[in-house]
């Protein structure tokens, strides 16, 4: 029997960006941890922590298990949860999936949230990305899935700073809180950091069972745009998949209503799915004494989440958002307009989401 979701973690980061080094760190700080690896890449972990290989399964020592992803990601977490509770392999308490170079990390997280078997045993709890610090401006520049990697972190591990001049990885961290502003970003050298600052690094918390929104959403960290706010061209000596980028936050000072959001949001997922990157809010709706969490990610839209009390004195809805290809004036409208249209009664409202 199961109470609590295992925390998922998901790990991600460009080609030789030393995730598999973080890994390889981690195991020795975290047992009983089941760690999935994409079929497509290197294992690679220090040969001395294998203990047993039986198929695509490796028992780790402390007890953490190594997988490999065969087909989908479903059957495998499915396979794990299940071996386990029949005793097979030894119990875990968190999960860590390491995803391939290029991988877009919107795939893993519709599996762990609209999934209903795999979102009732699991849950995400933060999203690392880890930055080359010698290579990593070059693969901003080249590969635009490396800039969507950073775009999604709750968590940016900026490696290899030891091959580097002192300072020259000035101008990467600069550009990677333009890119994500709210991420913290943690030096590591060889794979090495406190577990204790990656993981939970979420809205919630499964060690202490409470939630940081405060900190998870971090609005002051982003450029505040207002529906009549055009925020004009990036400059000309940007990097050109930066000038994809907008973060930015909006604020709604009266009461929203639930289905103008649900509404305006579903118009961005279904029409531009692939420029919303990331999406937090805390939303003060009508009708409600607390506050109520939304999160998304591409195509992917969490269920909303009701939290147990306001984190501060402001009762303002908030939102953040990452976004790509899309004018940052265009969102506020969209959810202004929609806001508007429903607390008014001039749009019938459609079937609530459960």
């Amino acid at each position: 029997m199961f109470t609590e979701p295992i925390p998922v973690t998901l790990l991600t980061g460009f080609l030789g960006s030393g995730k598999t080094t973080l890994l390889n760190q981690l195991i020795q700080q975290l047992p009983r941890t089941a760690i999935i690896m994409n079929e497509f890449g290197e294992i690679g972990l220090d040969h001395q922590l294998l203990q047993k290989t039986d198929g695509p399964l490796a028992l780790l020592q402390g007890g953490c298990i190594c997988c490999t992803v065969v087909g989908s990601l479903s059957p495998t977490l499915k396979n794990l949860f299940m071996a386990s509770s029949r005793g097979e392999i030894p119990a875990f308490e968190r999960v860590i999936i390491e995803t391939t170079g290029i991988a877009d990390p919107a795939p893993i997280l519709d599996t762990l949230i609209n999934e209903r078997w795999i979102a009732a045993r699991f849950q995400l709890n933060s999203v690392v990305t880890t930055v080359d610090a010698v290579l990593g401006e070059q693969q901003l520049d080249s590969y635009f899935e490396a800039v969507k990697q950073v775009a999604v972190a709750d968590r940016l591990l900026l490696t290899k700073t030891d091959l580097v001049a002192d300072g020259a990885a000035t101008a990467l961290c600069a550009r990677l809180e333009t890119l994500n502003p709210a991420a913290p970003i943690l030096t590591v050298q060889q794979g090495q950091v406190d577990a204790a600052q990656i993981l939970n690094a979420g809205l919630y918390d499964p060690a202490s069972k409470t939630s940081n929104v405060t900190q998870w959403l971090n609005e002051t960290r982003y450029r505040p745009v207002a529906a009549t706010t055009l925020l004009g061209k990036a400059r000309a000596e940007a990097p050109v998949h930066d000038n994809r980028i907008r973060a930015f936050s909006v604020t709604f000072d009266e009461p929203m209503e639930w289905m103008g959001i649900y509404a305006a949001l579903q118009m961005l997922l279904n029409f531009r799915a692939k420029s919303l990157l990331r999406m937090k809010a805390i939303v003060n709706l009508m009708g409600k004494d607390k506050p109520t969490v939304l999160h998304a990610v591409q195509h992917v839209l969490y269920p909303p989440a009701e939290l147990p009390e306001w984190p501060d004195d402001n009762r303002h809805s908030r939102f953040v958002f990452i976004v790509a290809d899309l004018d940052a004036e265009l969102v506020p409208q969209i959810l202004r307009e929609f806001n508007d249209a429903y607390a008014g009664g001039l749009l019938p409202s459609p079937r609530a989401v459960e």
